[in-house]
């Protein structure tokens, strides 16, 4: 039972995850960052370190990668967010 709710974690964790990518990408090449919120993206930073410390704590494999991931991603976005808005 553990390891298919772990299969359907993984599956919900590509999905959500991946939603951040055409983001980091259209951002990346376009290097316009004026419609990025910066305090959205740092509340959901939070909030995804918040889902990544629990993942650990009950030991939730797609819970972890997919926060941990994630975190890159919104780390990424700052970053360009910050160093963009500086052009």
């Amino acid at each position: 039972m553990k390891l298919s709710i772990e299969i359907i974690g993984f599956i919900a964790a590509i999905l959500t995850t991946s939603a951040f990518i055409p983001q980091v990408y259209k951002t990346r090449k376009t290097r316009s960052v004026e419609n990025l919120s910066l305090s959205m993206y740092l509340v959901m930073l939070t909030g995804v370190i918040l889902w990544l410390i629990y993942g650990i704590y009950i030991e939730s494999y797609s819970i972890i990668v997919a926060n941990l991931f994630t975190a890159c991603l919104i780390v990424l976005l700052l970053n360009y967010k910050i160093r963009f808005s500086r052009q």
